[in-house]
């Protein structure tokens, strides 16, 4: 995997963790809301996993924000 790609990933899983503490969520609590597979949200931030783009969709929604603030190439060097 190129370098790049891993900042992206874990900018990704970065955006997730910071959203979800924001809204005093576990990371139980948000796999459940998102309907994601155990484990998965720790993994994704961590920059273990890459979520695919239904996931990023199912977690954006359960964090009750716009994609855009999970993928914020704005961000991403």
């Amino acid at each position: 995997m190129e370098m790049s790609e891993k900042k992206i990933i874990k900018q990704i899983g970065d955006n997730i963790r910071k959203l979800r503490l924001e809204r005093h969520l576990s990371q139980f609590q948000l796999q459940v809301d998102a309907d994601v597979a155990k484990n998965q949200i720790g993994r994704i931030e961590r920059g273990e996993h890459i979520p695919n783009i239904i996931s990023i969709i199912k977690i954006a929604k359960a964090l009750e924000v716009d994609i855009s603030e999970i993928i914020d190439f704005k961000k991403i060097k």
